[in-house]
């Protein structure tokens, strides 16, 4: 039986426990090497640690270490009986808001890390709010150092109902789970703390390893973006043509009608290719080859999907985006565009609000974007997409805009 992988993101404010509470996981699942533990022991004595400092196991950039801080994202891999695990650990400074945006954009879990002593800050209110907007439906509040507030069910309990009155605010997270720990004594992390007879939830691992996120791919509008078209044109294979790319949304099965975008051309599936030989069925996120029974032109770009259903075909787009650039995007600003396996141009015709994150208010004419910043734009593209909205399909509804100049990635988007 394969098993099924969770992906999710830890965020919190600096010095809220993030690395050491990842450290824990690893280190209580029996996840860590042994040449892994014996060189966080000897670093560990080296900075005149008092405990096993896990937090060295994820922050691996010299600067982090010497900062006791995380500014790039960490991803780890680990597993357990029941799961398999990919864990972005991101930075909790505001300047760092773009690593977490990227960090948190493919997960489908986030643990918000709360400092029991500090309880629900700007930085909480900040990384909720871009969980909320990156469309991760199931989020873990981990009320962490409960061991500096001598395990106090009171405590506790105030930043529980503090943290619910702000995501009353919030529309896209359905599951908010609640655990008190301590991250440096693993209290609640992998084992249940006897220091919290009041507390009667799962534990972190716990809740992790069974926490359903089957829902969330679309399985129901078909898409498939085509990313290479392969012609191999060999003795063997002297006609074949097929489409490469990943799936994604819905299902497609040999015998399907489907469409060709930009064209319109109407066809059929005739066969899904895998590596491993042909399949009865494809849906997402799986990578596979479809045959059609029409030779059409088809190039990279396009899309195939199924006519009862089609995605927006527009050139006029309004977004959510996050700005990753120091240079300041302003209005009539041109960018390359990458959306899906297309790339078009794009200007930017309107700034229409900023979010100031902590309010959750709207700060509308201010003409121009600084890094980190969060807010809508409208966007005028030089040929079609084909998309949906963000929150109906995170993969047609998300884009990177390109600075053609130095071709660096300055903005994510999410189409609204």
């Amino acid at each position: 039986m394969e098993m099924d992988l969770l992906r999710f993101t830890t965020a919190g404010s600096v010095d809220d426990g993030k690395s050491t509470l990842i450290g824990r996981l690893l280190y209580d699942s029996k996840s860590i090497f042994e040449d892994q533990l014996e060189a966080m022991e000897e670093s560990s004595r080296k900075r005149g640690d008092e405990h096993l400092n896990l937090a060295l196991l994820t922050d691996g950039l010299r600067a982090e270490r010497e900062q006791g801080i995380t500014i790039d994202v960490a991803y780890r891999y680990f597993a357990t009986p029941r799961r398999k695990f990919i864990i972005a650990d991101t930075p909790g400074h505001m300047q760092y808001t773009r690593n977490m945006v990227t960090g948190a954009s493919t997960a489908s879990l986030a643990i918000i890390l709360i400092d029991a002593r500090k309880g629900v800050i700007e930085q909480t209110c900040r990384h909720a709010f871009i969980a909320n907007l990156l469309r991760i439906q199931h989020a873990v509040v981990a009320v962490n150092k409960m061991d500096l507030v001598d395990y106090q069910e009171e405590t506790y309990e105030a930043i529980v109902a503090e943290f619910q009155d702000f995501a009353s605010r919030l529309d896209n997270i359905v599951e908010i789970t609640f655990i008190p720990i301590s991250a440096l004594r693993g209290d609640n992390v992998v084992a249940t703390s006897d220091q919290m007879p009041w507390y009667g939830g799962p534990t972190l691992l716990h809740h992790l390893e069974t926490v359903y996120v089957g829902s969330e791919e679309n399985h129901v509008d078909a898409r498939f973006p085509v990313q290479w078209v392969i012609r191999p044109q060999s003795d063997t294979h002297p006609d074949f043509r097929g489409y490469a790319g990943r799936v994604a949304g819905g299902v497609f099965k040999p015998g399907d009608e489907v469409l060709v975008l930009p064209s319109g051309f109407a066809t059929h599936v005739s066969a899904i290719e895998t590596f491993d030989g042909q399949i009865e069925e494809a849906f997402s996120p799986l990578s596979v080859t479809i045959t059609l029974d029409d030779d059409i032109d088809i190039s990279r770009g396009d899309m195939i999907v199924k006519p009862n259903n089609p995605p927006r075909v527009d050139q006029d787009i309004e977004a959510m985006i996050c700005w990753f650039s120091e240079r300041p995007l302003v209005s009539r600003g041109k960018y390359a565009l990458r959306h899906t396996t297309k790339e078009v141009r794009a200007v930017v015709r309107d700034i229409r609000f900023k979010v100031d994150i902590n309010t959750l208010h709207k700060i509308e004419g201010d003409p121009e974007f600084g890094l980190n910043e969060i807010g809508r734009i409208s966007l005028r593209t030089s040929a079609p997409l084909f998309y949906d909205r963000y929150n109906r399909n995170r993969t047609t509804g998300s884009f990177v805009l390109i600075d053609e100049q130095t071709n660096e990635a300055v903005a994510a988007g999410m189409i609204v």
